[in-house]
């Protein structure tokens, strides 16, 4: 993360708080990029995946458009100021030049123009709007929030402008909040009810349930937290555990420095135990704050039909230090929050508001929080009304909002399919207008995908208009994402920055003379010609986030701001036109957004990055009302190469050599499209218009001069000629204007971008753009056509000629088919004028996009341009094969290089270092959903399959699952959504996770994966019952050998190291595979091994690479794992039963066999007991002092969950323990253990291995025995005199236990047990503590709740209350009740 340069903003007037405001760059989840005090814990630096990452501020788990809290302008290939809006306080905004924006550079603001500068709406006239036309501010507009959740308790977001309830619903979509309430109790006559985490709880005796069932659930708190609340909760929880910890630690060391005061010398045995367990409890004290570790309390849910509504209380006592706070009775009911309005607060620490909704008839309910700021921020910018002063309202006050969560708060915020599916779903059941998302990432197919089809269903059938962010991946071309930038049914929107909000709401010292776009808004086109970016809008505000961040308002900006706000001045648009009965389509909304915006920047390229212009509502308003008679058409383009069928676009972009550098036809199909229900007669059969074609330079593209179009559609042809055009990038367009109304302006744009690379001619293949300038905003674009033959670039950056401190983005972006934008990008900053050099791979023969920015705000204030002389070395190796897949054999893998540049060191390395193993399912569960949030617009209910997989981990290690098919697509899959969840056998769960898996430590065990899949067709759930699913981990690196010859890998002759490879000569050399003394333990047959190979390295580094990674490109390789070795077939017989007679022999199998049948035996029932005890009786009779059948009998009783007289029980066991060590000659078992056996002697082991039995069954009995006699004690309310271990001979514990001590170490974790409980009847709980806290130390495997019982009960005897709470806590998380939802 980027450090943050924060400047305190004090803002006077009614409403006088503190705002926060940088021209540094942050990191947030979504869409936008967030800025608050450095005393407030609540950047959302959240772990999801990169959408554009800067390799200076993001981990590559970021999976977030490019964050900063500044931005850029508009490139510009030649003129240093490109921009022609400006926004000045108190000016407007004009559409080029003009009085208003005349003295925009000298601007000052004051109180006014700073307000609202934090909260702009000026910039898109829609200030001005309102002030016209008051009652059209939104009012009888719901906007649907599709965002990280939402706060209802924050600023501005309570009611309208009339009055009305500002949130309509709050839903959590994602289900990261659903809580299983399946459970029904009763309470007692006392009004008692346990809850679902096992606490007591007393249900208000006023409130009403007709049926006295109660539903109770549970759940960590910390799972509805954002992790920046989290971790202030946690500090908070931990000062004050801290306190009370060093309390209880004084009292202990009181104690012990008493004893040392009363007992100078302390020789007795008995003082010496004494002052070992005082001193263990210190030092367990002192070790518990060391592993202090806050999983968060746990709340109690109940749920309850009162005969109108379903109800839900929750119990947060665990959050409290009041015990008195918090409790059942005390909380006040809620329902679901649409009926209602209402919503709570778990506890003041965490100031955390919280919605709750029941589903499927009270088998779940929904806690809804927000994951992230984000979400209430955005609903801020789009709707705040504040009454005390409104230039902070949003851009619509009177429209009214539904939140919908699709940030995931189990994934850190990220969107997952069940979230943007669900959201979907409530938005038109709630008839909502318009929808806004700023969330998405890059995508690997334009206008593909479920979402997307779902999307635009919405949009064609009930005219929903869907508002997105472009993204923050620029400023490199081609970098919108989905689903804002890429689908046609979607206006994607990109950020645009005023002076008056750098003035105001970033503090800059010296505003940008004109307005701007950030930097970092996403440009266009899509990969398939399409614009990419439809209208640019505010993207920063000063808005309202949840009142958890201890603060009203806060900065944030980037795309995820500009969406909101062309989605409120949007619905200004739609309250004016319900108003004034004009019909409401989003195809004529679209329309008049692009048809009235005013262009930002001078040249037609700048299409490309701010789309047709900053949106203006009074101008789009007056274009509504003036065609509001004009036909509801939606002008569907697809464009193809003429003679080709595939593939279709929806514009033309040429990028590559060859395409751009020769003249071309293409087909142009327009489809007009209606929406679901237009009259045939009265809309489709008259629909005729006569188009007069244009383009914006006909020296490039031509089109015919007219087209009659009608309902059917036409198609035309269209020659572009980019022969003429000079190196860089053009853009222009065709346009279809109606020759009855040209007033109307275009009615269809197909855009057309044409880049003409620069070709390196040179060798070796360099090339430079020295004396480039730049100020603040300023961008560069070259394009080179990659040298045939490169696989990498080394770069040199050099600066010169500044004063002040300059940043600046670098991004290089290539396209190749089905496959995402192949981006490199770094953010760097050059104190002083120097030098940088960078490394980036390339792909041989594709156009590559060079950008480099200054960034918006850097060099604010200079008037010294920086100098940037920039060049670039293309290196390469090239190879006959670029992913090697070794498949098992000894055989090794030729590989053929050749270097076509230049002479290339050829130094080949190869390493292993990740293990896949496969995996099939055990069990497929499908079934249909029955709740109304899974239920699509077309009435079909989505269906879930649950798959489920199991997998040992005979060590801790790192794992990650690995879904070939599904991952790493959220938005451009035909599939709607999967989740997973890792537990072990106590339903703890190690980790959660969707489209983009990530690594989770899991000590060593057993485990089971289930893999959650949604879709409404059953058809193809079914074909995925037999997923295959891999468990990936990091084994130790296994390097691979070279060989110059192809017997080297069995003879280990002929090594290869390296060689110089001259242009256009291909060298060979031989891959062979891990020998199998190398292969990591546990790798069963069909795993794969995977790791990278790389072949070159940098020119300027002379140090010998030890792993591809260091190396400028790496390419996969992988092994898969052969069969095992067959066992070696088991000797039919052993000595020992060959020695014996057939008689002999079969007595002893009948003997067994019967001793097995007994253990199989149930005794569930009395009738079952009854049987098995005469079957006992009968074998003992039958097999005298049989010590295994002895070992058999005790092994049943113990096996007995319920039996009724615990007393009785117990007693039964200590006599067949008796039993058993009776049967034992223990003197000849201890003579022949001290003997060595030779191993060779088959006889010998043979007899070894049954005198170790029985040595175990032996002590087992004594084990068993110690337990039944310290239970019964207990059950009787006895115990051991104090501190006496040399006892009556009435003390057969003792005796049992010292005899136990003969044969193990009672200390071991077998038995460990057993020592616990004797030093708790001697009253030495410190010591008890001590061999119990080494116990569970020592767990090789899953916890064992049996010792976590015994821990917390020693801790209540000793009145640790902190700890009891404590541990308590971390019960509900290792041995939670169930599994939780998905």
């Amino acid at each position: 993360m980027m450090d943050l340069s924060l400047q305190v903003l004090q803002v006077h007037g009614p409403s006088c708080h503190s705002y926060w405001a940088s021209s540094s760059s942050s990191l947030s989840r979504p869409l936008d990029f967030i800025i608050s005090s450095s005393s407030s814990p609540f950047l959302l630096h959240r772990r999801l995946k990169s959408f554009g990452r800067r390799s200076c501020s993001r981990s590559r788990g970021i999976r977030l458009r490019r964050s900063g809290s500044s931005a850029m302008p508009c490139y510009s290939s030649e003129n240093l100021t490109a921009s022609r809006v400006g926004c000045g306080g108190g000016g407007g905004i004009g559409g080029g030049g003009g009085a208003e924006n005349a003295s925009v550079a000298n601007f000052k603001l004051n109180e006014s123009t700073f307000l609202a500068s934090l909260m702009p709406k000026k910039e898109i006239r829609a200030d001005r709007f309102v002030e016209d036309h008051p009652e059209f501010d939104g009012r009888g507009v719901v906007i649907a929030i599709f965002d990280s959740g939402f706060d209802p308790s924050a600023a501005g977001l309570h009611v309208t402008s009339d009055g009305k309830p500002k949130v309509l619903d709050v839903i959590d979509c994602t289900g990261s909040g659903d809580i299983d309430t399946s459970t029904v109790v009763k309470a007692d006559e006392d009004g008692h009810i346990r809850g679902a985490s096992g606490v007591p709880l007393v249900v208000n005796s006023s409130w009403k349930n007709p049926t006295g069932e109660w539903r109770v659930g549970c759940k960590l708190v910390y799972q509805l937290f954002t992790d920046d609340l989290t971790s202030r909760v946690k500090k908070e929880r931990r000062k004050n555990w801290d306190e009370k910890n060093q309390e209880e630690i004084a009292k202990a060391l009181k104690n012990l420095y008493d004893f040392d005061q009363k007992h100078s010398k302390v020789e007795d045995t008995k003082l010496k135990k004494t002052r070992e367990d005082l001193q263990s409890k210190v030092d367990f004290l002192k070790k518990q704050a060391d592993k202090y570790e806050d999983k968060g309390p746990v709340i109690d849910a109940v749920v309850w039909h009162d005969g109108e509504v379903w109800r839900v209380a929750l119990d947060t006592q665990s959050l409290e230090e009041d015990p008195d706070c918090g409790k059942l009775a005390d909380f006040s009911p809620l329902t679901n929050y649409r009926i209602e309005r209402k919503y709570g607060v778990f506890s003041r620490l965490d100031a955390c508001s919280f919605v709750a909704n029941v589903y499927d008839e009270g088998k779940v309910l929904s806690i809804v929080t927000d994951s992230s700021p984000h979400g209430t921020h955005v609903a801020g910018i789009a709707t705040a009304h504040h009454p005390e002063e409104h230039l902070l309202n949003g851009v619509a006050p009177g429209a009214q909002i539904i939140s919908c969560k699709i940030g995931d708060s189990r994934l850190g915020s990220m969107e997952t399919g069940t979230g943007l599916s669900r959201a979907l779903i409530a938005a038109l059941e709630h008839k909502c207008d318009l929808v806004n998302m700023s969330y998405g990432e890059p995508a690997l197919l334009p206008e593909y995908g479920r979402f997307v089809d779902l999307v635009t269903e919405a949009v064609n059938k009930r005219r929903l208009i869907f508002v997105s962010s472009a993204g923050n991946s620029g400023p490199a071309l081609t970098t919108v994402g989905a689903p804002g930038g890429t689908t046609s049914s979607i206006i994607g929107v990109g950020a645009y920055v005023s002076p008056a909000m750098a003035a105001g709401a970033h503090s800059v010292v010296e505003p940008p003379s004109e307005g701007l776009e950030y930097t970092w808004s996403s440009r266009g086109p899509t990969s398939d010609g399409d614009l990419g970016v439809c209208i640019s809008a505010p993207g920063g505000a000063v808005a309202p986030v949840p009142t958890w961040t201890l603060q009203r308002r806060m900065l944030m900006n980037g795309t995820s701001m500009a969406s909101p706000s062309a989605c409120g001045a949007i619905a200004l648009l739609l309250s004016a036109m319900k108003a004034e009965g004009i019909p409401v389509s989003p195809y004529t909304v679209r329309r008049a957004l692009e048809n009235t915006s005013t262009p930002v920047g001078d040249l037609p390229e700048d299409k490309l990055t701010t789309g047709q212009g900053l949106m203006q509502v009074d101008k789009a308003y007056e274009y509504l009302k003036k065609f509001q008679d004009c036909p509801c058409v939606n002008y569907q383009i697809k464009v193809n190469l003429s003679g080709k069928t595939i593939p279709t676009s929806r514009g033309i972009y040429l990028r590559e050599g060859t395409a751009c550098r020769q003249s071309t036809e293409w087909t142009v199909q327009v489809d007009p499209k209606f929406h679901e229900g237009a009259s045939n007669l009265k809309e489709l059969v008259p629909f005729e218009e006569c188009l007069e074609l244009h383009t914006t330079d006909e020296g490039v593209v031509r089109v015919p001069d007219y087209l009659l179009l009608t309902h059917n559609g036409r198609s035309f042809n269209v020659v572009v000629d980019p022969t003429n055009l000079g190196y860089g990038v053009h853009y222009f367009e065709v346009y279809g204007i109606d020759c009855k109304a040209p007033e109307r302006g275009p009615l269809f744009r197909i855009p057309v971008t044409i880049i003409i690379p620069e070709t390196v001619a040179n060798r070796p293949p360099v090339i430079s753009f020295p004396q480039m300038s730049f100020i603040s905003g300023h961008i560069e674009r070259r394009f080179i056509e990659v040298p045939h033959g490169a696989t990498w670039a080394e770069a040199t950056m050099r600066t010169s000629g500044f004063d002040t401190t300059r940043r600046f983005y670098i991004d290089t972006l290539q396209l190749c088919p089905l496959r995402r934008p192949i981006k490199w990008e770094s953010a760097s900053t050059f104190a002083s004028p120097s030098a940088k050099s960078f490394t980036f791979p390339v792909f041989s023969g594709q156009t590559m996009e060079l950008a480099i920015a200054q960034f918006w705000s850097s060099g604010l204030g200079s008037r010294e341009p920086t100098i940037v002389d920039f060049e670039i070395a293309f290196h390469g190796i090239g190879v006959d094969k670029e992913e090697l897949l070794l498949d098992g054999s000894e055989a090794p893998i030729k590989v053929e290089a050749e270097a076509l540049l230049a002479s290339e060191k050829l130094v080949p390395i190869a390493v292993l270092n990740k293990i896949r193993v496969p995996y099939q399912p055990i069990d497929a569960q499908l079934k249909t959903l029955s709740t109304s949030r899974d239920r699509l617009l077309s009435g079909k209910q989505i269906l879930a399959l649950t798959l489920t997989y199991k997998f040992k981990l005979e060590d801790a290690a790192e794992v990650k699952p690995y879904i070939p098919l599904l991952n790493n697509r959220i938005y451009d899959t035909k599939f709607e959504s999967q989740f997973y969840m890792i537990s072990d056998a106590n339903k703890r769960v190690y980790a959660t996770g969707d489209v983009y898996p990530e690594s989770s430590k899991l000590p060593k065990g057993e485990y089971k994966l289930q893999l959650y899949l949604r879709h409404e067709n059953v058809q193809l759930l079914e074909k995925l019952k037999q997923l295959i699913l891999f468990i990936e981990r990091n084994v130790g690196e296994v390097r691979l050998n070279l060989h110059s010859e192809p017997d080297g890998p069995v003879t280990g002759n002929g090594a290869f190291k390296s060689s110089l490879l001259m242009p256009g000569v291909k060298e060979a050399f031989y891959l062979g595979p891990p020998t199998k003394d190398k292969l990591p333990k546990n790798s069963p047959q069909g795993s794969v091994l995977v790791g990278e190979i790389s072949y070159g390295k940098l020119s300027f580094d002379d140090k010998e690479g030890k792993n591809p990674k260091d190396n400028p490109v790496s390419y996969p390789i992988s092994y898969v794992v052969p069969p095992n070795k067959p066992e070696e077939d088991k000797k039919a017989s052993s000595a020992s039963n060959c020695s014996k007679s057939v008689s002999e022999r079969l007595e002893q199998e009948v003997r067994d066999t019967k001793i097995k049948f007994l253990g199989s035996l149930k005794q569930e029932t009395e009738e079952e007991r009854s049987e098995w005890r005469k079957l006992c009786a009968c074998l003992k009779s039958e097999y005298p002092n049989y010590t295994p059948l002895l070992a058999k009998i005790l092994e049943g009783l113990l096996s007995r969950s319920d039996a009724g007289d615990k007393i009785s029980h117990h007693e039964e066991i200590i006599e067949a323990a008796n039993e058993v060590v009776r049967s034992v000659d223990e003197d000849e078992l201890a003579r022949f253990l001290q003997q060595k056996s030779e191993p060779e002697d088959e006889e010998a082991e043979i007899l070894k291995k049954k005198m170790e039995m029985t040595r175990d069954q032996l002590t087992e009995a004594l084990y068993q025995k110690g337990l039944a006699m310290a239970r019964i004690e207990n059950l009787k309310g006895e115990k051991g005199d104090e501190g006496e271990e040399e006892s009556s001979p009435k003390d057969k514990f003792e005796e049992n236990f010292k005899e136990l001590t003969k044969w193990v170490d009672v200390k071991s974790s077998k038995f460990g047990t057993l020592t616990v409980l004797r030093e708790k009847r001697l009253s030495r709980r410190g010591t008890a503590l001590k061999v119990l806290d080494e116990l569970i130390q020592n767990e090789s495997e899953i916890a064992n709740k049996k010792l976590y019982e015994m821990k917390l009960g020693l801790l209540e005897e000793l009145g640790w209350s902190h700890l009891v709470t404590y541990e308590k806590q971390w019960m509900q998380v290792r041995f939670p009740t169930s599994l939780p939802l998905f």
